[in-house]
């Protein structure tokens, strides 16, 4: 689902679209009845996880997987606020289910709809008194409870969960079966921390995921010890502001990020380890450290910057300064020189001058970006941007995204190209579009593309980068 809000110069696994997950049949329980369930998700990596742990949840409830809406008895989208217009194409989305389910009563059946995510907690009740083809409205801190709205909602009632409850939710779902995981592939998401507390004044997270929250060091471990189980061999940490992440460890220390990267690595299986998203604010000397001395923690950082202006930085309420941000990519680079960066920026923030933007295209060249995803500036209702004067024309917008996206595809591919020749470990995760074909992730998250001959999926195999082509890498 594209527009031209957002465009983006990263490898397909680092941001998702829309994908569908659905719940595996592996652990139908007592209560297994026949029902079909189809999951339609929108947004982040992390939305990714939380579809995949509801669907764990309705496994245990007794759903088995839908191919399509069609022939679905619930049809759930997880929601991603980002975008621009988002509700709007919820909304739009919302009215084909509402002809579907129409259409299901007239032939003697029902179709119930539920909306969960970032959309769902920011519209809430307005998603219920629009759409009335909707049945439960359920946010992303309280989606654990998705089969008692369900069951609710069979009753008759119209259900809207949007509170930030004090319950853990990760300690109330269930554990993701292990067929489940296998299916999932060999890498796998692990959410650590949710939440915000920048409060950036172009940004709906603090609203719509609540206040940054830490989940245990023992759960975490508990977790990346199931998923090794079951075969995974590459987990990527997830958090809005993942480096802020802290917590008590074995050794009764306040632990970072850094520790529990540490102490995951011990898990016999894990691999590889990444993580997503930094702020630059959070990036410790522990953290760091980690680039430098940690084997399995892979070569590539996300660290958002957005623009290269202080004034802008200052507007958006980012709390550093440019030369803070390069300053502290130097630190990282003398740390780990193999490092590849990948950032975001806004173009058109409110206020925004052409000097602004010449600030931001210097930034860019000074640090060389591996990867970026570039944005649009569009008003997210409730955020102190969206309440700014001074917006920035449209077509001014349009025209200092083409000139981002210039440079920024140039350091690509330069980037890309500096890598042929190269002998990398690629750890092999699935098939290719061609037969014959197997595709992994390098160290710095591009896919690689290689002849099926030199392994299996899971493998970690020994291969030279060849060459490159528009979106991805060739090794023999």
């Amino acid at each position: 689902m594209t527009d031209s809000y957002e465009a983006n110069l990263a490898p397909a696994a680092a941001a998702v679209e829309s994908a569908d997950v659905a719940p595996r049949h592996d652990q139908a329980g007592p209560t297994a009845d026949g029902r079909k369930v189809f999951i339609k998700t929108y947004g982040c990596q992390m939305n990714v996880y939380d579809s995949e742990r509801m669907s764990d949840a309705l496994t245990r409830d007794g759903y088995q997987p839908a191919m399509s809406a069609e022939e679905a008895d619930l049809v759930l989208i997880n929601t991603c606020h980002i975008r621009e217009k988002a509700a709007e194409k919820v909304y739009s989305q919302l009215g084909r289910l509402d002809r579907l389910k129409s259409a299901r009563r007239k032939a003697g059946s029902d179709l119930m709809v539920a909306v969960t995510g970032c959309v769902a907690q920011a519209e809430g009740r307005e998603i219920a008194r629009r759409a009335p083809v909707v049945d439960v409205v359920i946010g992303p801190q309280t989606y654990h409870r998705l089969p008692e709205a369900l069951a609710r909602a069979r009753q008759g009632e119209k259900v809207v969960a949007t509170d930030f409850p004090v319950d853990d939710k990760f300690a109330a779902l269930p554990a993701a079966p292990a067929p489940a995981i296998r299916r999932r592939g060999v890498t796998a998401f692990l959410t650590v921390q949710e939440g915000c507390d920048k409060f950036c004044t172009f940004c709906v997270v603090p609203y719509t995921r609540g206040a940054e929250v830490s989940r245990p060091v023992a759960e975490i471990v508990k977790e990346a010890e199931r998923l090794a189980a079951a075969g995974v061999r590459e987990i990527t940490l997830l958090g809005q502001n993942v480096n802020a992440w802290h917590g008590t460890g074995a050794d009764g220390r306040e632990w970072g990020l850094g520790e529990l990267l540490w102490r995951l690595s011990e898990i016999g299986g894990i691999d590889r380890l990444r993580y997503t998203t930094s702020h630059p604010r959070d990036m410790d000397d522990g953290l760091i450290a980690a680039h430098r001395d940690l084997a399995a923690l892979m070569p590539y950082l996300h660290l958002p910057v957005q623009s290269g202006s202080d004034r802008i930085l200052k507007a958006m309420n980012r709390r550093h300064t440019a030369a803070d941000y390069l300053r502290l990519v130097k630190r990282i680079r003398s740390a780990n020189p193999d490092i590849a960066l990948s950032g975001d920026f806004i173009v058109g923030f409110p206020g925004e001058t052409e000097a602004d933007f010449e600030a931001t295209l210097q930034l860019i060249d000074t640090v060389k970006y591996a990867q970026a995803y570039f944005f649009k500036y569009s008003p997210r209702p409730g955020t102190p941007g969206a309440e700014l004067e001074d917006q920035v024309p449209e077509a001014v917008k349009s025209e200092r995204l083409e000139r981002l996206k210039t440079l920024l595809t140039r350091q690509q591919r330069a980037f890309a190209a500096s890598l042929v020749g190269r002998q990398i470990d690629l750890l092999l995760e699935k098939p290719g579009r061609e037969p014959g074909q197997l595709i992994g992730r390098s160290p710095w998250l591009q896919p690689v593309i290689v002849d099926a001959k030199h392994g299996e999926i899971g493998d970690i195999v020994n291969v030279r980068i060849t060459h490159t082509g528009p979106n991805s890498l060739f090794a023999d």
